[in-house]
């Protein structure tokens, strides 16, 4: 069993633990009604992305989510929250060198990094940090510990995060010559982080849309070598017009946090039955360090 196998395998019973861990950062973590940003790159910003989006769901005040490497400097935040696996990310710490917010967040594997050092609060989730260059359980415990944060029940998601690992995948991988993911509000983050990991890992053609969005043109791609996933259940307009075009269409009844984990899984499964080592994909490595002479 490889790294990335054993960390798949560990996030139902961290995810628990985030989000007990939630309740213990009432004096950390933006209070509702404070206006925020939360940043992050790579795997980190669609994490970003989807929380961003459940917060405001949640009521919870204006959030917005952004490349770490592209920041909306021109407004005011309450806060600016980070994440950042490795705490050395290039972006990430120009960001927080250049962004002025009364207080800052980062939610990091490692407290004794650079970016911990730079933020007023530090949330460390050492206990699902990661051997392989791949996130899986590290991004999904930040975002469990911020779903639970916005009122999300984690106990659901754990409990089908197990069934998700136990389950026959839903498809053949090696059958499959695009992948296309799909996700309605806080699940377009989701959507766009399952396709990074069969991109990632595997090497897969894989798009990602707002589900709504994929019928003004992307549509137009696809063919019965497609698979067509979507995070949550499809508006029946939609389901009729993927089903039109021959495209393998994949709707867990799961949790879409749980349906990821079936995605992970895939592009694992994916990656082994093209030879590649889904620990480590070329080109990749743990964080990006750019030179200090590199500007926007």
């Amino acid at each position: 069993m490889s790294s990335i196998d054993r960390e798949i395998a560990a996030q139902p019973e961290l995810w628990r633990r985030s989000a007990a861990l939630a309740a213990e950062l009432d004096d950390v973590l933006p209070a509702p009604g404070e206006q925020v940003a939360v940043t992050g790159c790579g795997t980190s910003l669609y994490i970003a992305q989807a929380w961003a989006a459940l917060r405001e769901e949640a009521g919870h005040g204006p959030t917005d989510a952004f490349p770490a490497s592209e920041p909306r400097a021109a407004r005011a935040y309450d806060a600016v929250v980070v994440i950042s696996r490795s705490g050395t990310t290039t972006e990430v710490l120009r960001l927080l060198d250049e962004l002025n917010a009364p207080r800052t967040v980062a939610i990091t594997a490692d407290p004794a990094t650079p970016v911990a050092a730079r933020v007023d609060r530090a949330v460390a989730l050492d206990f699902a940090d990661e051997e392989s260059i791949v996130q899986t359980r590290f991004a999904t415990s930040a975002l469990a510990l911020l779903r639970a944060r916005a009122g999300g029940d984690l106990d659901r998601a754990a409990t089908d995060a197990e069934t998700a690992l136990a389950a026959p995948l839903p498809v053949q991988p090696s059958d499959i010559g695009q992948w296309v993911f799909l996700g309605r509000g806080w699940t377009v983050g989701l959507a766009a982080e399952a396709a990074l990991k069969l991109r990632e890992a595997a090497q897969a053609w894989t798009e990602h849309y707002p589900a709504f969005e994929f019928r003004h043109g992307p549509i137009s791609a696809v063919s019965d070598s497609t698979v067509v996933w979507s995070m949550g259940p499809l508006d029946d307009d939609m389901r009729r017009d993927v089903e039109v075009t021959g495209a393998r269409l994949i709707e867990p009844e799961l949790d879409p946090m749980a349906s990821l984990v079936l995605a992970q899984r895939t592009a694992v499964a994916l990656a082994r039955e093209r030879g590649l080592d889904p620990d480590r994909p070329q080109h990749l490595t743990r964080s990006v360090i750019l030179s200090q002479g590199v500007t926007r």
